[in-house]
């Protein structure tokens, strides 16, 4: 039965919209995968989508697929940049990996307007500012 079915909960595994500085030096937000684990997660895909409502208008972005790998331990990967305009939105990240063959996954959802100055920390493993769901 469904019920009889106990998923594997996801640890250790984050996502994290970044502020950087671009090669022009003007800031850009990015989107990265980290993997806090001391193993390696492999063939990590991860849809990415924005919903919600903008100046009183329901809106819906593109769903994006990005195809990651493999994420070592302790390391982290860029999976999109993410624009500012959509910030208003809630913006969803869908992340399945396989760690010692059982397939894992997570939604991450980053709620509108909660990828602003004032929530950003230092993420652990990039020592930049950003929002991270862990």
């Amino acid at each position: 039965m469904r019920k009889d079915i106990i998923p594997p909960v996801v640890e250790e595994v984050g996502v994290a919209i970044v502020k950087e500085k671009n090669k022009e030096g003007f800031d850009e937000w990015n989107v990265y995968l980290l993997n806090f684990k001391k193993e390696p997660i492999e063939g990590v895909l991860v849809t990415s989508t924005g919903y919600g409502e903008l100046n009183g208008e329901r809106r819906n972005t593109s769903t994006l697929r990005h195809f990651l790998d493999t994420v070592g331990p302790g390391e982290y990967s860029k999976i999109e940049p993410i624009q500012e305009e959509v910030f208003g939105l809630s913006n969803e990240y869908w992340v399945s990996f396989f760690l010692n063959k059982t397939m894992y996954d997570k939604q991450y959802i980053f709620l509108a307007e909660s990828i602003c100055d004032a929530n950003l920390i230092t993420i652990p493993l990039m020592q930049k500012k950003g929002v991270l769901i862990k």
